[in-house]
């Protein structure tokens, strides 16, 4: 069973897994908008729980925007949820209205049993640094990127993580998209690094997730069709499609590669995005995404079924579908 809701839309979504129940959190909109284009500006951020990844439970909602003149009172978008003792931390990208929308920023709430969320008084807690990312130009791209930001412990030093996607302020502006890089050792002071990733493929790589596979990390990430460069166009043997990707690395913090062109998964119309992998049990993966559209172009704006996930010898990821 997907999880459905009969008056609002489903699109990116993010875990956090309390014992042996999975919390979903997903950006969501009101179909009674009429357009599905202008669910992004009609927002929340709603919530549901479940053991199976299959039967969902619906709770109350848990981030809504701002009121009026607050940073985030325009949108709350993708983030990430991490737990440091006994406090769970979301990361969400906000704007405000006096920008259009146009610049995005990251904040913080915090809950202590995953259903009650105050928003940190502090926030943003991380803003673009033009010494690397493209600030707000419309004359080269459609928005200042600075959202979906992935929050994760390196176990090794204890330090806190973030990779966003951002675009760096220079070159082609086609192949400006990368992964940003932040660090923190308290969850609301972050430092801002140079990109992860090199830029060249895309204008921008949505939804990043980290996670660790055995001895390999994947960095997963998804495109639109016409989000490839077209230097990167002209490598390819085949025509862009809309999907996921993912790189690897042996380290969570990198150098990350394209191990293929291949996606994760991908079709002509874009059926599925913004997936997530998930450990459901012990080495045992599963993958869901949303479905963005049917096989006629048309939205539908639901969460998937979770699909088997198997790692080959020479450690591509294949979908069981």
């Amino acid at each position: 069973m997907t999880l459905h809701l009969e008056d609002k839309w489903i699109w990116d979504f993010w875990f956090a897994r309390d014992d042996d129940h999975f919390h979903v959190f997903y950006l969501q909109a009101p179909k009674s908008v009429g357009d599905p284009e202008q669910r992004h500006w009609h927002v929340s951020i709603g919530h549901a729980l479940s053991r199976d990844l299959r039967n969902w439970e619906l709770l109350p909602d848990a981030i809504h925007p701002g009121k009026p003149s607050d940073w985030d009172d325009y949108t709350t978008w993708t983030g990430s949820v991490i737990q440091r003792q006994d406090l769970w931390y979301m990361f969400y990208t906000g704007t405000n209205r006096e920008e259009n929308g146009l610049v995005q920023r990251i904040g913080v709430a915090t809950s202590r049993d995953l259903i009650h969320w105050g928003k940190y008084a502090g926030n943003p807690v991380m803003e673009v640094d033009t010494r690397w990312y493209e600030q707000l130009d419309t004359a080269i791209w459609h928005d200042q990127a600075w959202r979906d930001p992935f929050v994760f412990q390196e176990p090794e030093t204890g330090t806190f993580h973030a990779f966003i996607t951002a675009r760096v302020n220079s070159g082609p502006p086609d192949e400006r998209g990368v992964i940003a890089h932040t660090k923190s050792a308290d969850l609301f002071h972050w430092e801002i690094l140079p990109p992860l990733t090199n830029p060249g493929l895309f204008g921008q790589l949505e939804v990043p997730q980290l996670l660790k596979i055995r001895q390999m990390y994947y960095l997963l990430f998804s495109t639109q069709d016409w989000a490839y460069s077209e230097r990167y166009q002209r490598q390819l043997k085949s025509q862009p499609i809309t999907g996921v990707h993912y790189f690897v690395a042996d380290n969570p913090l990198g150098p990350f590669s394209n191990q293929s062109d291949e996606l994760l998964i991908g079709d002509a119309s874009g059926k599925l995005y913004s997936g997530k992998i998930v450990q459901a049990a012990q080495d045992e993966w599963v993958f869901l995404a949303f479905h963005n559209s049917d096989e006629n172009g048309k939205f539908v704006g639901d969460l998937t079924d979770p699909i088997a996930v198997e790692v080959e010898k020479d450690g591509k990821l294949r979908l069981r579908i």
